[in-house]
C-alpha cells in the first residue's frame, strides 16, 4: 500500500476546505438570524407584535436577511478578489519587501541558501522570498495557491536571531505547509473571516456615528431619539459581528493547531535535526513572535510559524499549541536540554517565561548568536540526481510515492554539493529575468555544436529581453556542459523566482520562443517535453490555479493510464517481451483484465502524453500514489534510473503536482 503521508495530507486539506465553507455558511446563517432578531425588536411596534417567524417572512424580515447575507458575501468576495494575486499580494499586504536574489547581506544570503537547498532537495521551484524589515519578532509564513507559486515571508528578527540550524528548522516547517496544501486554505480563511467581520465593522461605524451625531444634537437641543436608536443598533451589530468573529477564530485555531503540530514533525523529518526547530521555538518563548508593525497580524495568525498577535482567551483562540507542548512533541527531553544549555547565560526568570507564556524580563542575548556556515554530515554524497546501482541494491528500495513531498539525506546532500559547484557568475545570472530567459534557451542548445546553436538561435526574434544574448549564453552554456544533466532541473528551479516576475505577456512570449527552439529539428526529446511542460505548468495562464478533483476512481482514467504505463514500460526495459510483462504488472493494480481490454500501446505521441497527464492530475489525491508507484515499478526494474527515465518520472510528478526529490535506487 502506498505511503499515505503527502497524499493523505493533500486529501485532508481539500476536505478541510469543504468543511471551512460549510462552517462559514453556518456562521452566516446564525449571524443573519441574530441580526434579524435585532431588527424584529427594533420594528416590533410597526408590525403589531407578530411572532418572529412571521416577521422573518415579511418584507422587513426578508430585506434585513438579504442585506446581511449580501454584506457578508460582499466582504468576503472583496477580500477574495484582493488576494487573487496570490502569495505576493499577501506579502505586500503585510508590508514585506522582496529579497534581492543576489543580496550581499549575510543574513539574507543565509536564508536564501537554506531555501534553495530545501527546494532543490524536495523537487519544487524555489519560492519567492520576502522580508518584513521592521518586525523584530521571530516569525515566518508561506502563502500562495500552488507549490509552484509559493511565497515565503520571514521577519527580520528571524534571520538575525536564529542560527542556521534553527532557521533551517523554521524553513522546513514552512515547506511542510507548501507540500500539504495548507497555503490555499489559509488564504481562503482570511477572505471568509473578512466577510464575517464586516457586520462588526458596520456596527462599530454606527456606534461611532451615533455618539458623534448625538453630541451635536444635544448641543442644538434636538431630539436625540433617532441617534439613540442608531447607537443601540450599532451596539447590537457590533456584538453580533464580533461574536461571529470569536467563533470564526475558534474554528481557525482548531484547524491551525493540528496543522502546526504536523508541520513541526515534518520539519524534523526534513532536517533530521530536532534541536533546530526546537531552538527556534525556545527563542520565540524568550523573545516573541508578534507582528507589531502590521494591522493584519490577527488575519495572518493562523498562517504564521508562531502566534502573530496578542489575544485574550489564549487557550481557546491561539492558533498554535503552547511553546512547551510543541517542543515536547518534537522530542521528549528536548526542552530540558535547551534550558540546560542556557542556564549560564540567561536569567532563570527568562528561561521559565520562555515556555510558560510570560514576557521575558529583558533583552535576550541571542541576537548575535548566528552561525552562517553549513557543515554536512559524513554521509556519502553525490551531485548526481540519480543513482546507478544495479541489481540487489534496489530490492528494498522505498516506493517512489513515499518520497513525494519529503526531503531525504541524499537529496539534501545533492542540493548542498550542487549549489557549491555552481560557478558564481552562472548562479548570479539565474537570479535575473534576462539570465532566466537565456537559461531556458541554453538548456535546449548546450549539447549542440556551435553551428547548430547559431542556427537555432537565429529562429528567435530580435528583442532586447527575449532575443538571443550571446554574452549571457557564453557564460551559461559552458557551465551546463561541465555540470551535465544533473543541473538542468535544479537550475530551472533556481531561476523560477526571476521568471515569475515576468508579466503575463512576457511569460507567453518566453514559452513561444522555447517551443520554436524545440520544433527546430522536427523532433522532441523527453527533456524538451519536460521543459515546455514545466514552463507551461508554472508560468502559463492557469499556473496559480488549483486543479480540481475530476475523478474519484481509476475507471475514467484507464485510457490515460494505458498510455502512460505503455511509455514507462518501454522506458524501463529495452526488451520488448520484458516491457510487455512490466506493463501488465503495472496495470494490474488498476484493472482486472488489462491483458485483454487495455493492451500495451505500440506508440505514444507527445501530444497523447500531455493529454494523459492532464487527466491524471484530476485524480483524487489518494489515487495518485498508486500511479507514481506503477511508474516507479517500471523504471526501477533493472535497478538503474538513467537520465531518460529520471526526466520522464520528473515530468510525470511535476504535472501531477507531486514534488519529487532527486531520485536514488
Amino acid at each position: 500500500m502506498a505511503h499515505p503521508g503527502f497524499f493523505q495530507r493533500q486529501a485532508n486539506a481539500r476536505r478541510n476546505t469543504s468543511l471551512l465553507v460549510f462552517l462559514f455558511l453556518t456562521a452566516v446563517l446564525l449571524i443573519t438570524l441574530a441580526v434579524c432578531l435585532v431588527g424584529y425588536f427594533v420594528t416590533r411596534s410597526e408590525t403589531s407584535d407578530q411572532p418572529f417567524h412571521y416577521w422573518l417572512l415579511s418584507t422587513h424580515g426578508l430585506i434585513t436577511a438579504s442585506a446581511v447575507v449580501a454584506l457578508i458575501f460582499m466582504g468576503s468576495l472583496l477580500r477574495w478578489a484582493d488576494l487573487a494575486g496570490g502569495g505576493s499580494r499577501v506579502a505586500k499586504m503585510v508590508g514585506a519587501r522582496p529579497v534581492d536574489p543576489d543580496t550581499r547581506d549575510n543574513d539574507e544570503r543565509k536564508l536564501r541558501n537554506i531555501v534553495e537547498e530545501m527546494a532543490i532537495a524536495s523537487g519544487v521551484p524555489v519560492p519567492e522570498l520576502y522580508l518584513m524589515d521592521n518586525e523584530t519578532g521571530i516569525n515566518a509564513f508561506v502563502a500562495g495557491y500552488s507549490p509552484g507559486s509559493a511565497v515565503m515571508v520571514v521577519t527580520h528578527g528571524a534571520i538575525t536571531q536564529l542560527t542556521r540550524d534553527e532557521l533551517q528548522g523554521v524553513v522546513g516547517h514552512e515547506f511542510s505547509h507548501i507540500f500539504n496544501g495548507d497555503m490555499r486554505l489559509n488564504v481562503r480563511l482570511i477572505a471568509l473571516l473578512s466577510g464575517i467581520l464586516m457586520i462588526g465593522q458596520i456596527g462599530d461605524f454606527l456606534l461611532r456615528a451615533s455618539f458623534y451625531s448625538g453630541g451635536r444634537a444635544a448641543a442644538r437641543n434636538r431630539d436625540g431619539r433617532s441617534q439613540a436608536a442608531m447607537g443601540v443598533l450599532g451596539v447590537a451589530l457590533f456584538v453580533i459581528g464580533y461574536v461571529g468573529v470569536f467563533f470564526g477564530r475558534l474554528i481557525q485555531a482548531a484547524v491551525s493547531r493540528q496543522r502546526e503540530t504536523l508541520a513541526d514533525a515534518s520539519s524534523v523529518q526534513f532536517t533530521r535535526n530536532p534541536d533546530g526547530i526546537g531552538g527556534a521555538l525556545f527563542k520565540i518563548g524568550l523573545r516573541s513572535s508578534y507582528l507589531d508593525t502590521t494591522g493584519h497580524a490577527s488575519d495572518m495568525n493562523h498562517m504564521c510559524f508562531g502566534e502573530a498577535t496578542r489575544m485574550k482567551f489564549t487557550s481557546l483562540l491561539a492558533s498554535h499549541p503552547p511553546i512547551e507542548q510543541r517542543i515536547n512533541a518534537i522530542q521528549p527531553g528536548l526542552l530540558a536540554r535547551l534550558k540546560s544549555r542556557l542556564r549560564d547565560t540567561e536569567p532563570g526568570a527568562d528561561l521559565r517565561a520562555a515556555t510558560t507564556g510570560g514576557r521575558p524580563s529583558g533583552t535576550s542575548s541571542f541576537a548575535g548568536a548566528t552561525a552562517d556556515t553549513y557543515v554536512p554530515g559524513r554521509r556519502a554524497s553525490s551531485t548526481k540526481p540519480i543513482a546507478s546501482t544495479p541489481g540487489p541494491a534496489s530490492a528494498g528500495a522505498q516506493k517512489l510515492s513515499e518520497r513525494v513531498g519529503t526531503v531525504s539525506p541524499e537529496g539534501e546532500d545533492f542540493a548542498v554539493h550542487l549549489l557549491r559547484r555552481l560557478p558564481s557568475t552562472f548562479r548570479s545570472l539565474l537570479y535575473t529575468r534576462a539570465g532566466g530567459i537565456q537559461l531556458c534557451y541554453a538548456l535546449l542548445i548546450y549539447d549542440l555544436d556551435e553551428h547548430q546553436q547559431a542556427e537555432c538561435l537565429s529562429l528567435l526574434p530580435d528583442h532586447p529581453l527575449f532575443g538571443a544574448q550571446p554574452d549571457l549564453l557564453a557564460k551559461l552554456i559552458p557551465a551546463l556542459q561541465s555540470l551535465g544533466e544533473a543541473v538542468r532541473f535544479p537550475a530551472l528551479e533556481l531561476a523560477m523566482p526571476a521568471l515569475r516576475k515576468l508579466d503575463p505577456e512576457e511569460r507567453a512570449e518566453l514559452i513561444r520562443n522555447v517551443r520554436k527552439l524545440v520544433d527546430a529539428d522536427n523532433r522532441i526529446t523527453l527533456f524538451e517535453l519536460a521543459l515546455t511542460s514545466f514552463l507551461s505548468r508554472h508560468l502559463g495562464v492557469d499556473a496559480d490555479r488549483a486543479i480540481p478533483v475530476r475523478h474519484k476512481s481509476y475507471k475514467p482514467a484507464i485510457p490515460a493510464l494505458q498510455s502512460l504505463l505503455s511509455l514507462m514500460a518501454r522506458a524501463g526495459s529495452s526488451d520488448s517481451q520484458q516491457a510487455e510483462i512490466l506493463y501488465h504488472e503495472a496495470m494490474a493494480g488498476f484493472t482486472n483484465n488489462g491483458s485483454t481490454d487495455t493492451p500495451m500501446l505500440a506508440k505514444v505521441t507527445m501530444r497523447q502524453l500531455q493529454e494523459t497527464l492532464k487527466v491524471l492530475n484530476g485524480l483524487s489525491p489518494l489515487l495518485k500514489p498508486a500511479v507514481i508507484d506503477a511508474c516507479g515499478h517500471c523504471i526501477t526494474y533493472d535497478g538503474v534510473i538513467d537520465a531518460r527515465e529520471y526526466e520522464l518520472m520528473r515530468l510525470v510528478a511535476d504535472q501531477m503536482d507531486c514534488p519529487m526529490p532527486p531520485m536514488t535506487v
